[in-house]
């Protein structure tokens, strides 16, 4: 696990330059900086995003300035070049606040490198590598032959508007700005279940585990690890059982599966600490724990990356 920052200075040597055909400034020009890695400060808390393509050009950094975990299931949080208009990783627009602040992560497979890049408002194009380190996940390898993943009607009738429920909630975009904050543990326990764990089927990989488990007692209250807005509490679900998921903006969210109870309802705008519900067994579940999930849009995320070690 890595934090790194980039923080551009007048001595950086570029190392890549192309002007696109155009006339003055209006011409597009991607610059391509080798980075400077330095510690960079906790983030401020961040004000409600807006719309990248309403942001004025603003004094800033010249290049991409972050700090975070660039490695499989992390994640980066930082500012974007001053003057940015729209800001990618890779084919993915980030959010950026008003003053330019973003968030962006990697999923549990991402590729060993990635980038940054900023379009600004005079048609410069400002691009950021990122290297993105490997981690050696648990894989467990058994004899036996991988189950058929076949479902009923019966089931998925059910089922179907559950999984439709999960995915509108997701896309939902509120004004939450948690994503800016420093995530607390909802619970703290054993853990009984860590991300990204696998089973291999006589060489045939079953999905890994999506999240981390966490049991500490049936009934026992947990919060929200930051800030947000529920955008689903429901119970009942085939194989969540009782169900939240908290939007923290930014396009990254959280979900916490099994739980006895939920205090909390869709629509409510919550504070880091927060109690939101109560341990359980609920949906399809060997035993009380919380089954806490963190995705950003289609990445899955390592909770442990966000919290650090448990004390």
């Amino acid at each position: 696990m890595m934090r790194l920052a980039i923080i551009a200075s007048a001595s950086l040597l570029v190392i890549g330059c192309s002007m696109a055909t155009g006339e003055g400034d209006l011409g597009e020009r991607t610059e391509t900086v080798q980075p400077i890695v330095q510690s960079a400060p906790p983030p401020a808390p961040a004000p409600t995003p807006a719309p990248a393509s309403t942001l004025k050009p603003l004094q800033g950094p010249s290049t991409f300035v972050f700090d975070g975990e660039l490695t499989q299931g992390g994640w980066v949080r930082g500012q974007a070049p001053g003057g940015t208009r729209t800001a990618m990783l890779e084919e993915t627009e980030l959010v950026l606040d008003e003053e330019g602040r973003f968030f962006a992560a990697f999923d549990r497979d991402a590729a060993a490198t990635t980038e940054l890049a900023a379009t600004l408002a005079n048609g410069r194009r400002i691009v950021s590598p990122l290297n993105i380190s490997s981690r050696d996940w648990q894989i467990e390898r058994v004899n036996v032959a991988k189950r058929g993943g076949g479902t009923s009607e019966a089931w998925w009738a059910k089922r179907e508007p559950e999984w439709n429920a999960i995915q509108a909630a997701r896309k939902k975009k509120t004004a939450a700005t948690g994503w800016s904050q420093n995530f607390i543990w909802p619970v703290t326990g054993r853990i009984s279940g860590r991300f990204g764990r696998q089973r291999i089927y006589r060489g045939e990989p079953g999905s890994y585990h999506s999240g981390i488990d966490i049991a500490p007692g049936n009934g026992v209250p947990f919060v929200a690890p930051a800030d947000g807005v529920v955008v689903l509490a429901r119970n009942g679900f085939s194989l969540e059982g009782n169900l939240i998921i908290i939007d923290h903006g930014a396009g990254l969210n959280s979900a916490f599966l099994h739980s006895s109870r939920i205090v909390i309802e869709e629509g409510q705008s919550v504070k880091q600490g927060q109690h939101i519900g109560n341990v359980g067994s609920s949906g399809r579940a060997t035993g009380p724990h919380l089954h806490w999930s963190l995705k950003w849009r289609d990445a899955r995320l390592d909770p442990l990356l966000f919290t650090g070690p448990m004390n």
